[in-house]
C-alpha cells in the first residue's frame, strides 16, 4: 500500500504530539499571528544576500558560537537583524527552501505538481511487462512513496506548528488533495498486481540490494493488510470500518471522562497537602476537587488520611461508563478490521511485517519474562513500603498496603531522602539550552566524527523568527543534514516535545533529476537554477561517489522558558528537561546517519519497537558523568557541575522505579489482551480483564472491584497492539549502554571506536536491514538472530536493570 508510508513525526509514549493523522486532519486553523517566513512571502524579487556559513572549520572548532545562539539573546538578535532588515527587499526562498513554499498557494501547487508527477509514475509501474521494467519496479515505487511524503509530511508539520492560519489552512488542504490521491491508488489492485509478478520473478529478485527486497517485501505486507484483493463488497466494508475506527478513537482519547467530574470533601480531610492549593479549592469549608487534575494527583501523594485517599483513588480510577463503551466498541472494530483481513487478531495484524515481534505469542514472551526480572526488584520496594506505613502509623506489626497507599509512602520515602542530601539542587544553572546543544555537538563529535554547526537562514525558511538551523557537518562526508531547532516557548505553541522528519534521504536518479529539469520555468511553478535544485524543489541535496541523495531535513519541537524578567539569562533546563533535549536529538541523530538510498528505510522508518532504541539510549548519555563533563558549567561562573547533585537526583527520581515499571508491564498486557482474538467474545469485559491481569502478573495492590481505570489508556487508540514497543527498547538500550558502552566506565561512553560500532552495526541501516541482525551484530550475540520467541524472551530476561549474567 502507497500510505506515505510511515509518519514524518515520530511519536512515542514520553514524546507524544498529536494522536493519528486524523485527528490532526479534523482540527482547524487557530487565528495566530504572522511569523517572518509569512511576513515575506509576498516581497519582491531581489537578489538574496548570502547566508553566513560557520561549517569550514576543522573537527576541533570553536563551538561557542553554537552556545551563543541559544543562549544569548543579543548575540542571536545580532546574527538575525541582517536578515530581518533585508527580509522585506528580499523574495522568500521558500519553508525549508523549498521553492514551492513561498506563500499558502504554494502549498496546493505543490500538491498539484506531485499528484500530476505521481500519476505519470504509477502509469510506468502498471506498464511494466519486460524483466528490465520490473528491475526499476521497487525504485519507482519508492519514489512514488517519496513524491507523497513530500507533500505529506511538510504540510502535517506545518499544519500544527506554523504561526500563520492562512499557511495552516492552505497546508491542510494540500494534505487532504495528496491523502485523497493516495487513497485512490489504494483502491487499485494494479499497483500490488506489479509489485507481486515482480516478488515472483527470481532473476528481478536477484538484481535487487538487501535495501531494495526489504522495501519490496514491506510494500507487499501493506496491500496485503489493506484488503486490496478481497472482493468488492468486502473492500468497502474495510473502508468503513478503518473510518469508524478513526472516528471512535478520536472520540475516546479528545472525550475521556471520570465517573465523577469532582469530589467534594472537608478541608479538614486534606492535611498534609500545600495550604495554598487548598486554599484556593475551599468554598465554605468545602474542597471542590476536580477529579482529573494535577491537585488530585498530590493529595494521592500528601493527604495523611487514608480514608480520604481512598474516596480520591476510586474517583481518579474509574472511568465513564461512555468511555469505557467507546473504547469497547473501537476494539471490536478493530477485531473485524482484522478479520476482513485474514487475520485471528488486530495483534496478529498489526505485529507482522513491522515489528521485531512479529507475533502477539512473542510479545507475550518478552512480557512474561520481563515481569519475572522486575519481580524481586519490585518485592523489595514493597517491604520498604510496607514498613514505612508500620513506622508511620506507629503499627507493632506489618501492615496491609492498599491500593491508595502506594504514591502516599512512595512520597514519604523519598522526601526523607531530599532531606539528607548533602547537597542544594541548583542543576538548572548547569543545564542551559545553549550549553546542552554544545554538549550534544561534541558528544556527537566524539562518538561519529559529525558536529553541529549554526547557519543563517534566508528570507522565509522558517517559520518564526525564534528558529535556528544547524547543518549536520561530518567530518568525512561534509553536508549530510539540516536541523531546524524551534525550541522556546510560545503561547500559541504546542508544549509536547517532538522529533519530525520534514523530508527523509533517498537517491535521486539521473532520469529523474532530467525530468523535473525538463519542467523547470513552466507557467506557475518555480524556476530553478539547477538541474539538482529542480530535483529536491530546492532543498538540500548531497553528492558522493556519483550519488545524488536528498539531505533529511528535520524540525526538533520543545518548549523551554526564559526568564523575562533577566533580560539576558539564557533559559535554564531541569534535569529532565535536559534529558527531553537528548532523547529528542537520539530520534535525529538516527534520521541523520541513516542515509539510505530508498525511503521507505530512511531513518526511524524502521520497525516501531526499534525506533525507540536510538532516543532511549541517549538518556544513558546525558546521566553519564564523562558526557556531563563535556558541557555542564554554571552559566554565571562557568564552574563545572558537581556530579553529586545528579546522582542524588536520580537516586530519588529511581527510588522505585521497579514498581512503576510493573504498572507499565500491565498496561503492555493489556493492550495484546484487548486487540486479541478474545474481543469477539460474547461475554468480553474489558474492566475485568485489566483487574484480572493486576492480580495475576502484579505484586503491588490491585485495583479494587468498581474501577474502569481503563477508560483513561489513550494510548490505546495510538499504539494499538505496540504499546509494549518502549519497554522493549528500554531493555534494549541499556543492554547496549552495557555491552557497547561499558555503562560508560572508563570514559567508554566518550569513545569513537563505540560510537563507530554502533553506527556501523545499527543507526545507518535505518529499516534496510534485519534489526534482529543489526542487535546481533551490535551485542556480537548470535542468539538474537532468528529474532523469534525464544529471542524475545531472551530480551526480556535480561531486564532493564542488566547484571550481564545472562
Amino acid at each position: 500500500m502507497i500510505n506515505a508510508v510511515r509518519p514524518g513525526l515520530w511519536t512515542c509514549s514520553r514524546c507524544i504530539c498529536r494522536v493519528s493523522s486524523s485527528r490532526a486532519q479534523q482540527r482547524l486553523p487557530q487565528k495566530r499571528w504572522l511569523s517572518a517566513a509569512s511576513s515575506v512571502a509576498q516581497s519582491s524579487d531581489t537578489i538574496q544576500t548570502p547566508p553566513a556559513d560557520y561549517s569550514t572549520a576543522d573537527a576541533k572548532h570553536d563551538d561557542s558560537l553554537l552556545r551563543q545562539i541559544f543562549d544569548s539573546p543579543p548575540t542571536f538578535q545580532g546574527l538575525l537583524r541582517p536578515f530581518l532588515q533585508s527580509a522585506s527587499r528580499q523574495k522568500s526562498v521558500g519553508l525549508f527552501r523549498n521553492r514551492y513554499l513561498t506563500s499558502p498557494q504554494g502549498f496546493l501547487t505543490f500538491a498539484d505538481i506531485t499528484i500530476a508527477r505521481a500519476s505519470k509514475l504509477v502509469v510506468k509501474v502498471t506498464n511494466a511487462s519486460t524483466v528490465a521494467d520490473y528491475k526499476t519496479l521497487v525504485r519507482d515505487l519508492d519514489r512514488l512513496s517519496d513524491l507523497l511524503c513530500r507533500v505529506l509530511d511538510v504540510s502535517d508539520f506545518v499544519r500544527i506548528t506554523h504561526p500563520d492560519a492562512k499557511i495552516q489552512e492552505a497546508a491542510s488542504v494540500a494534505w487532504s488533495k495528496v491523502y485523497m490521491y493516495m487513497n485512490q491508488l489504494n483502491t487499485s489492485t494494479a499497483l500490488s498486481d506489479q509489485l507481486g509478478k515482480a516478488l515472483a520473478n527470481p532473476e528481478v529478485m536477484a538484481s535487487w540490494n538487501e535495501e531494495e527486497q526489504t522495501v519490496a517485501k514491506l510494500l507487499q505486507q501493506d496491500f496485503k493488510k489493506s484488503a486490496i484483493h478481497l472482493p468488492k463488497e468486502f473492500r468497502d466494508a474495510f473502508v468503513d470500518v478503518s473510518q469508524s475506527i478513526s472516528e471512535l478513537g478520536a472520540e475516546f482519547v479528545d472525550h475521556m471522562q471520570p465517573e465523577k467530574s469532582y469530589l467534594e470533601l472537608p478541608s479538614s480531610k486534606l492535611h498534609g497537602i500545600d495550604p495554598q492549593v487548598a486554599r484556593n479549592m475551599v468554598r465554605h469549608g468545602i474542597i471542590r476537587l476536580p477529579t482529573l487534575s494535577s491537585a488530585a494527583a498530590v493529595a494521592l501523594r500528601r493527604a495523611h488520611d487514608e480514608e480520604t485517599r481512598q474516596v480520591i483513588y476510586y474517583a481518579t480510577r474509574t472511568a465513564s461508563k461512555r468511555s469505557i463503551d467507546t473504547l469497547e466498541d473501537m476494539l471490536k472494530l478493530r477485531a473485524r478490521l482484522a478479520a476482513l483481513s485474514g487475520f485471528e487478531s488486530y495483534g496478529h495484524m498489526t505485529l507482522q511485517d513491522k515489528m521485531m515481534a512479529k507475533t502477539p505469542e512473542s510479545v507475550r514472551q518478552f512480557l512474561q519474562a520481563l515481569s519475572r526480572h522486575n519481580s524481586s526488584f519490585i518485592e523489595t520496594e514493597i517491604a520498604d513500603l510496607v514498613k514505612e506505613k508500620r513506622q508511620r502509623l506507629g503499627l507493632s506489626s506489618d501492615a496491609k498496603l492498599q491500593p491508595w497507599d502506594r504514591d502516599y509512602y512512595m512520597e514519604s520515602i523519598r522526601t526523607a531522602m531530599r532531606s539528607k542530601r548533602k547537597t542544594n539542587d541548583f542543576l538548572a544553572a548547569y543545564f542551559s539550552l545553549g550549553t546542552v546543544m554544545q554538549g550534544l555537538s561534541r558528544l556527537f563529535n566524539r562518538l561519529y566524527g559529525i558536529r553541529l554547526v549554526p547557519r543563517d537562514t534566508l528570507a522565509g525558511e522558517t517559520w518564526h523568527p525564534d528558529v535556528r538551523r544547524l547543518d549536520v557537518i561530518s567530518d568525512t562526508d561534509g553536508h549530510v543534514a539540516v536541523l531546524y531547532c524551534d525550541l522556546f516557548y510560545r503561547d500559541d505553541k504546542s508544549p509536547n516535545p517532538a522529533h519530525f522528519t520534514v523530508r527523509c534521504s533517498r537517491e535521486i536518479s539521473t532520469d529523474e533529476i532530467q525530468e523535473t529539469w525538463e519542467q523547470n520555468g513552466q507557467a506557475g511553478l518555480p524556476t530553478f537554477e539547477t538541474p539538482l535544485e529542480a530535483a529536491n524543489d530546492g532543498m538540500h541535496v548531497s553528492r558522493q561517489s556519483d550519488s545524488v541523495k536528498q539531505l533529511p531535513t528535520i524540525a526538533l519541537i520543545c518548549d523551554f522558558h526564559q526568564d523575562k524578567e533577566e533580560k539576558n539569562q539564557p533559559a535554564l533546563l531541569d534535569y529532565y528537561q535536559m534529558e527531553t533535549l537528548f532523547h529528542e536529538m537520539g530520534h535525529a541523530i538516527h534520521s541523520i546517519l541513516a542515509r539510505t538510498s530508498l525511503q521507505n528505510v530512511a531513518g526511524t522508518r524502521c520497525a516501531t519497537d526499534f525506533a525507540e532504541l536510538p532516543s532511549t539510549l541517549m538518556e544513558h548519555f546525558c546521566a553519564d558523568p564523562s558526557v556531563l563533563a563535556l558541557f555542564a558549567r554554571h552559566y554565571k561562573t562557568d564552574e563545572p557541575l558537581p556530579y553529586q547533585m545528579v546522582a542524588e537526583k536520580l537516586q530519588v527520581f529511581n527510588r522505585f522505579e521497579a514498581s512503576d515499571r510493573e504498572n507499565q508491564i500491565i498496561l503492555a498486557m493489556l493492550d495484546q489482551q484487548y486487540h486479541s482474538s478474545i474481543v469477539r467474545q460474547d461475554n468480553f469485559d474489558s474492566t475485568e480483564i485489566y483487574l484480572d491481569l493486576q492480580r495475576k502478573f502484579g505484586k503491588l495492590p490491585a485495583d479494587p472491584s468498581g474501577t474502569s481505570w481503563q477508560g483513561f489508556f489513550g494510548h490505546l487508540f495510538g499504539y494499538g497492539s505496540t504499546y509494549y514497543s518502549y519497554l522493549f527498547d528500554q531493555v534494549l538500550s541499556e543492554r547496549v549502554w552495557r555491552v557497547v558502552f561499558s555503562a560508560g566506565q572508563n570514559g567508554a561512553a566518550l569513545k569513537r571506536e563505540n560510537g563507530e560500532r554502533l553506527k556501523e552495526n545499527l543507526l545507518k541501516w535505518g529499516g534496510s536491514r534485519d534489526p534482529w541482525r543489526c542487535l546481533s551484530d551490535t551485542l556480537e550475540d548470535e542468539r538474537l538472530l532468528d529474532g523469534d520467541e525464544k529471542a524475545m524472551g531472551l530480551v526480556g530476561s535480561w531486564g532493564i536493570k542488566d547484571d550481564l549474567r545472562s
